[in-house]
């Protein structure tokens, strides 16, 4: 009877090892189709941190295991807006990769989908902020992708360091910007085929609700032979940065333009 306990031992071992292995495969099969890369890292935090190369996996194409994009090196999980971003969707084209300055600058060509932001103006660095924002409160953060704007152990790198840095020069910029808006509200303006064009100014003219009418100027930027035309407050019309439009009276709330 010693071989029918060895044989039915032997069983018991076979087939727990069959099992052992069925599952660990399953298991396996389960992770790689779930976790962002078997040999992507986690931070302290449990932040995902991927390589380009394990990014541009997350591209929405066939056999690709879910849809992530990056912007400012923040990498976000928009498989639930397949309809824009699989492909077939309008925004493709961000995904499986870092395409900053797009965002910003709707080129969308090869030349635009890239994170190199240096030509970027202050009050785009805010627009980018804001897309952020979008993405934050949209869809699901997934951690940061290693690269221009953060290194292999997820700290920012001295182009994230200034990117945040020009975030904040960019609110102060939009900040002036409404002050000066406040200040020296936009004309109205129109244009008609038999008289031509004018400006003109109004107690609510460019959107901005006052007590004073005020009267068309040509505003120029320190530096700059580009101006704009602004509604001008009695007591500012001495202003440096001031023109009168030519040919129109001192004190009329509209002029003629070509």
């Amino acid at each position: 009877m010693a071989w029918l306990k060895i044989f039915v031992v032997s069983s018991v071992v076979a087939l727990a090892s069959i099992l052992f292995y069925t599952r660990s495969d399953c298991f396996s099969s389960f992770f790689d189709k779930t976790s962002p890369s078997t040999s992507s890292r986690r931070t302290g935090n449990e932040q995902v941190l991927l390589t380009q190369e394990q990014l541009a996996r997350y591209n929405g194409e066939d056999g690709s295991p879910g849809i992530y994009l990056a912007i400012l090196g923040k990498v976000f999980d928009v498989t639930k807006g397949e309809k824009h971003y699989g492909k077939d969707g309008h925004y493709h084209f961000f995904t499986g990769k870092d395409a900053s300055k797009a965002f910003v600058s709707g080129d969308f060509s090869g030349e635009g989908l890239i994170d190199d932001l240096s030509t970027l103006k202050p009050e785009e660095w805010v627009s980018l902020e804001e897309w952020i924002g979008f993405y934050e409160k949209t869809y699901t953060y997934v951690g940061k992708v290693i690269g221009r704007f953060y290194d292999e152990n997820g700290n920012p790198t001295s182009h994230m360091l200034e990117a945040d840095e020009k975030i904040r020069e960019g609110h102060k910029v939009k900040e002036q910007s409404k002050k000066e808006l406040e200040h020296f509200p936009p004309c109205n303006s129109e244009w008609q085929a038999d008289k031509g064009g004018r400006v003109y100014c109004s107690e609510l003219s460019g959107g901005i609700q006052r007590d004073w009418i005020g009267y068309p100027r040509k505003l120029y930027q320190p530096g700059s032979t580009n101006h704009r035309c602004a509604c001008v407050n009695e007591k500012d019309l001495n202003h440096p940065h001031l023109k009168p439009y030519d040919g129109c009276p001192d004190r009329s709330h509209s002029c003629v333009t070509e």
